[in-house]
């Protein structure tokens, strides 16, 4: 039987991480966990609850109030987020989380916490998970680090049509001041920065089909799994 891995997926916002790990998921028959959907969903909590990021008390008590799962939804047999009992996989797409999701994981204390629980999910192998800091902090052992880029104004018709298809109002204008900032934020916080390095294979899907980046990707996966049985 072949052993697993893990696949630490990083990269730059909507550059299709999350549409990569599902599928790698799914085709090598391993747990697919979103991390992004993770800070998205504790970026959830502070937004209802009026959380102020600056108040370090008010940090730590949402914290310990939060409780993330990952449940298979059984008509589309995909996994999605709940947060304290009721799923939010479509509540945390909207702008007003994304607006503040980076601030949210910029937070050391968060990314703390989330990372504990990522590492635990991750421990006996066999995970895809993608996000900003997966490949140098969450699983700096990762059999296959992949780093997704694409061109930001791609990157922003992309997360537009998705959020126009889901009912929101957001202009196009928006969305590219959005992912901006966000690659801004994500690239130079303090707590585990977005980082490429040599021990990523990049993929640049601005001009690759879903399926074409899957082929290269599993062409990855196996050269992983083959230099994994050798050392």
């Amino acid at each position: 039987m072949r052993s697993k891995i893990n696949i630490a997926i990083d990269g730059h916002s909507s550059c299709g991480k999350g549409t990569l790990a599902k599928q790698l998921a799914e085709k090598l028959d391993y747990t697919f966990i979103d991390s992004g959907s993770m800070y998205r969903a504790v970026a959830l909590y502070f937004l209802e609850n009026q959380i102020n990021c600056a108040n370090e008390t008010q940090v730590h008590s949402a914290l310990s109030e939060i409780r993330l799962e990952f449940q298979k939804n059984q008509t589309t047999q995909r996994f999605e987020i709940f947060l304290n009992g009721k799923s939010v996989e479509n509540r945390i797409r909207q702008m007003d989380v994304a607006a503040i999701v980076s601030e949210v994981a910029a937070l050391s204390v968060v990314r703390k916490e989330m990372v504990r629980i990522q590492q635990e999910l991750g421990a006996d192998k066999g995970v895809v998970m993608d996000g900003r800091d997966i490949g140098t902090v969450v699983f700096p052992d990762a059999e296959l680090k992949i780093f997704m880029t694409a061109d930001v104004k791609v990157r922003a018709e992309r997360r537009h049509k998705e959020l126009v298809a889901s009912g929101s109002d957001a202009t196009l204008e928006e969305v590219t001041n959005n992912l901006t900032t966000r690659d801004r934020i994500d690239s130079n916080r303090e707590d585990s920065p977005l980082t490429f390095t040599d021990a990523y294979r990049l993929l640049d899907n601005s001009h690759l089909s879903p399926n074409e980046q899957l082929e290269i990707a599993l062409d990855w996966v196996h050269e992983a799994s083959i230099n994994d049985r050798i050392s």
